[in-house]
C-alpha cells in the first residue's frame, strides 16, 4: 500500500518503493494499438482540419520537407500524419511495401506507426501522437529545468532497446538518428519515431542533417549499414552529455586529449559521478569509431546501459517535470502552489516559499518571553537566518544544515522552516525526508495547504501516484475551506 495521510498530519508509507522501470525490457506488444490500416486521404485531411497550419507539430513548421501534423479521427485516438513532399516517394508499391512492413512492429520504446496513405501523389503516414515534444526540444531548448543526469541516462537505454528490438524484427536501419526523432509520450517517458525506419528520399539517401554529423561510410558510399545506426546513437550519446550539438569530431579530439570533463553540459555539474561520465563517454567514443568492426553493436549497449540507470523508482514525467494526470489536477483548481507541487515543478516551488516568507506562521510559531532570551535562544534565531539566506541563495545544503540547527534547539518551532527544509530535500534527491519534513509541517499547523501540497510533490516523487493525488485533493479542500471562512 502507498502512503496514507490523516487530517491529522500522521502518515504511513511502505520502507520499499516498487519500481516503475520493471519494464526495462520492454513490452514487445500494445494491445491499446489498432492494427496497420490504410486511410483515404479525405480521412486524414479531416483529421488535420484540412491539414491547418494550426495543427502542425513539426519542429520546422511548413518549411520542413516533409510536414508533420497533429490530427483525431472519428474514434477521437490523437494522431500524427506526417505528408511527404510530391517527389518523395515516386514508387507507389514500394512506398506501401515500407510502411506495410514498419506497421507490423509494436513495441512501447517506438511511437508506433499505425497506418499510411497512397493516393495519387499523396505520401501519408500516420503514427501514434506524442505530446511532450521532442529530445531535441528538451535538451537544446528547455525553459523550466534542464533534462537530468538519471532521465538522460534513461533516454539512452531506451533508444538502445529501441532499436535492438527493430534489429531483432529484421529493421536494423534507422534513418537520419537524430534528437528530432526522439518522442516523449503521455508518461514522459522517450520512445523512437517510426518515420526514420523508412528511407526518405527518392534514391535512398539516409541523412539529410549537417554532414559533420554523418557517418564516414556514408560519406564514401551514400549508403548505411547497422554500424552506422551505431554511430549515430553515438552522436545522440555526446547531445545528452553536454546538452549541445556538438561534432564527433571535436569531440573525438576532447576525449583523445583526457578533456572530457569539457564536454558535459555544465548544469549537471555536482549532479554525476566521474564513474558514470567517464563510462558514458567511453561508449560514445566507441559508436564513433571510424572502422565499422570497432563499434559495438547495439545489444552490448543495452546491457552496458543497463547497469548505470539511476532513480530507476521515479516515474519519467517526474524527472522531466512534465504534469501528469492533468484531467483531475484540472478539476481540483489548484493553487499556483498547489499546481506547482502537481507538477514536481521544484524551482516555481522555491519562488513560491520565498516570496510567501513567515506569514503562515503567525500564531503558530510559538511566542518567547523576555526571559527566554538567552545566548541559545539568539544562535537559534541565527541559524534560521543563515538558513534564510542559504535558502534564497539556492544553497539547499547549507540550508539544511541550518535549518537543522534550528530545529534541534527545540525552543521555536515553525512550519515554514520545515516546508523550506522539506523543499531543500527535495532539490538534493532526498524524496523520503522531504516527505517527512511536510508531514512535520502538518503536525505544527494542521490547517495549512502546503504542508499537504509538499506531501503531494513528495509523492509524485517517490512514484507514489495515486496518493499523490488524493493529498492534492486534501490540500485543495484545505484551501477551499479557508478561502470560505
Amino acid at each position: 500500500m502507498g502512503a496514507r495521510c490523516s487530517r491529522f498530519g500522521l502518515c504511513f508509507w511502505p520502507s520499499q518503493i516498487e519500481s516503475n522501470l520493471n519494464d526495462l525490457s520492454c513490452a514487445e506488444n500494445d494491445d491499446a494499438l489498432p492494427g496497420f490500416c490504410e486511410y483515404s486521404f479525405d480521412q486524414l485531411r479531416a483529421a488535420t482540419s484540412g491539414f491547418s497550419s494550426e495543427n502542425i507539430v513539426s519542429e520546422h513548421g511548413e518549411k520542413a520537407p516533409n510536414v508533420v501534423y497533429r490530427g483525431k479521427l472519428d474514434d477521437d485516438r490523437v494522431i500524427a500524419v506526417k505528408r511527404f513532399n510530391k517527389s518523395a516517394w515516386p514508387d507507389s508499391r514500394q512506398f506501401l511495401d515500407e510502411a506495410r512492413a514498419v506497421g507490423q512492429l509494436r513495441n512501447q520504446r517506438l511511437a508506433n506507426l499505425i497506418g499510411c496513405c497512397c493516393e495519387g501523389n499523396e505520401r501519408l503516414l500516420v503514427a501514434e501522437f506524442m505530446p511532450n515534444e521532442t529530445l531535441s526540444r528538451h535538451l537544446f531548448h528547455w525553459e523550466t529545468q534542464p533534462m537530468k543526469w538519471a532521465m538522460r541516462l534513461r533516454v539512452a537505454l531506451y533508444l538502445a532497446q529501441a532499436l535492438e528490438y527493430c534489429s531483432s524484427k529484421g529493421r536494423a536501419l534507422y534513418h537520419d538518428l537524430n534528437a528530432y526523432r526522439v518522442l516523449f509520450d503521455q508518461d514522459g517517458n522517450p520512445r523512437l519515431s517510426c518515420f526514420g525506419l523508412m528511407k526518405n528520399s527518392r534514391d535512398g539517401k539516409s541523412y539529410s542533417t549537417n554532414l559533420a554529423f554523418t557517418p564516414p561510410e556514408y560519406m564514401r558510399t551514400g549508403r548505411i549499414s547497422p554500424e552506422s545506426v551505431v554511430y549515430s546513437f553515438g552522436t545522440l550519446l555526446l547531445d545528452l552529455l553536454s546538452g549541445k550539438h556538438i561534432p564527433p569530431s571535436h569531440a573525438l579530439d576532447l576525449i583523445r586529449g583526457k578533456n572530457f570533463l569539457m564536454l558535459m553540459d555544465s548544469c549537471l555539474e555536482g549532479h554525476f559521478s566521474n564513474d558514470d561520465g567517464t563510462e558514458l563517454v567511453r561508449l560514445a567514443s566507441r559508436c564513433l569509431q571510424y572502422e565499422l568492426r570497432e563499434r559495438p553493436n547495439v545489444k552490448s549497449l543495452v546491457i552496458a546501459l543497463t547497469v548505470l540507470q539511476k532513480e530507476t523508482e521515479v516515474p519519467s514525467h517526474v524527472l522531466m517535470g512534465i504534469s501528469h494526470g492533468n484531467a483531475s489536477s484540472k478539476e481540483m483548481s489548484l493553487s499556483p502552489f498547489g499546481e506547482a507541487c502537481s507538477r514536481s515543478d521544484l524551482t516555481a516551488i522555491h519562488e513560491l516559499l520565498e516570496k510567501a516568507g513567515y506569514k503562515d506562521d503567525e500564531g503558530v510559531a510559538n511566542e518567547l518571553s523576555f526571559q527566554m532570551w538567552t545566548s541559545q535562544i539568539q544562535e537559534t534565531l541565527n541559524s534560521k537566518k543563515r538558513g534564510d539566506s542559504a535558502f534564497r541563495a539556492k544553497d539547499f545544503v547549507t540550508a539544511i544544515d541550518c535549518y537543522t540547527q534550528f530545529i534541534d534547539g527545540g525552543t521555536m518551532v515553525s512550519p515554514t522552516v520545515f516546508a523550506r527544509r522539506s523543499l531543500c530535500y527535495l532539490m538534493s534527491d532526498m524524496p523520503q525526508e522531504a516527505l517527512g519534513d511536510a508531514m512535520q509541517a502538518q503536525v505544527v499547523s494542521p490547517d495549512w495547504p502546503t504542508a499537504l501540497y509538499l506531501q503531494a510533490a513528495a509523492l509524485f516523487i517517490l512514484g507514489m501516484e495515486n496518493d499523490a493525488q488524493e493529498t492534492l485533493r486534501d490540500g485543495t479542500s484545505l484551501e477551499s475551506k479557508k478561502e470560505r471562512t
